[in-house]
């Protein structure tokens, strides 16, 4: 693991260029892999998404979880 001590905008550029040198494939794996991942802040079992509310499109698990 490397860290990187810049400003954001540094930052984001570095990791755009990273992104864009994968292939699309890799791009598509890296993306399900980033979207999957466990949160770093754990929820509350009884937590509820502001789009509940909203009636709008969930992405729920197998599970029964949200992503």
């Amino acid at each position: 693991m490397e860290i990187f001590y810049g400003t954001k905008e540094t930052n984001n550029k570095r990791r755009e260029e990273e992104f864009l040198k994968l292939t699309p494939g890799e791009r598509l794996i890296a993306f399900i892999e980033m979207v999957t991942a466990p949160s770093v802040l754990p929820l509350s079992d009884n937590y509820e998404h502001p789009n509940d509310k909203k009636n709008n499109f969930v992405i729920r698990k197998k599970d029964g979880k949200k992503l």
